[in-house]
């Protein structure tokens, strides 16, 4: 897979924005079958950073409901992306 594969989406969220401010993790959706090392390659080849630690969960889909029927929503990985103190990603553009 290559590292656009890889990573999906960054998961933009009040708790990600918190993490990344405090703790300079950031989150993302990545691919299913991706493991942690092939995680850490694409951040790093993508966005240019040093990653210091990987840690992953798959989420469970939750079931939805649009009038009476019922449906689910898929199951996605996430990956919580340590980098080193001094590495950052600017998603917003604002840094020059």
């Amino acid at each position: 897979m290559t590292p656009q594969e890889i990573i999906v989406r960054p998961v933009i969220t009040e708790k990600s924005a918190d993490l990344q401010e405090y703790d300079n993790q950031y989150v993302f959706e990545v691919a299913r079958q991706a493991n942690k090392i092939e995680i850490r390659k694409a951040v790093e080849m993508v966005f240019g950073v040093r990653v210091e630690k990987v840690r992953t969960m798959v989420v469970r889909g939750d079931v939805r409901r649009v009038g009476r029927h019922y449906g689910r929503r898929p199951f996605w990985k996430k990956a919580i992306v340590t980098l080193h103190p001094s590495d950052t990603i600017d998603f917003y553009g604002e840094q020059e």
